[in-house]
């Protein structure tokens, strides 16, 4: 192998390292971007099942109270609650 053949050859490795390590930087980042927005929806999710929780409860109770209520005052009710 010439001392030409070389230099290009190790020019090409070079060149194509350099291309690797910037794809493997951007695939990385990437990565880290898309676990941010994970963690982000998690949260989201997360915040939204404690609303439905508490209005559920929240239903349940004025449910109860106007069950009560009914029962209390003799009003039949037309649609079970």
């Amino acid at each position: 192998m010439s001392d030409d053949q070389f230099t290009r050859l190790f020019k090409y490795i070079e060149e194509f390292r350099t291309d690797v390590e910037k794809r493997l930087d951007e695939a990385a980042k990437d990565r880290s971007d898309i676990r941010g927005a994970i963690g982000e929806l998690s949260a989201q999710v997360r915040d939204y099942h404690d609303e439905m929780t508490f209005s559920s409860n929240q239903l349940n109770r004025l449910r109860e109270a106007i069950l009560q209520i009914a029962k209390e005052t003799g009003v039949k009710l037309s649609v079970e609650l």
